[in-house]
């Protein structure tokens, strides 16, 4: 009777880590909003504390003053805190540093 009670409160341990880390997953998420007068051609993001920015997300597409998107910064890493660098049509760079995916559900870029 211990093992199979033993057994139960494992397996219903495994399933709170299971449902809790599939929770966690669902809130990295972020929509990004493009508040300013520029068109956003690309959008990269990292880690906090790297050095190097991952490919762009946006790709082909491109974020016009007023336009928004969704982001699911999951990366496998089971990080939360992400820097975030817009490119501008006008040529320049914004960064915005440690910010935390997990709490965040959104971030606007503004002039």
């Amino acid at each position: 009777m211990f093992t199979t009670r033993s057994l139960v409160i494992s397996i219903a341990i495994g399933y709170a880590a299971l449902v809790s880390g599939t929770a966690l997953a669902a809130n990295k998420t972020v929509t990004v909003v493009n508040k300013t007068k520029s068109v956003i051609t690309a959008i990269h993001a990292s880690n906090t504390g790297t050095s190097d920015w991952e490919e762009d997300i946006l790709g082909r597409d491109t974020l016009a003053p007023g336009e928004s998107v969704d982001i699911d910064m999951t990366d496998g890493s089971g990080a939360c805190r992400f820097d975030l660098k817009a490119e501008f049509e006008d040529g320049t760079d914004v960064v915005q540093e440690n910010l935390d995916v997990c709490k965040v559900g959104e971030f606007t870029f503004t002039e």
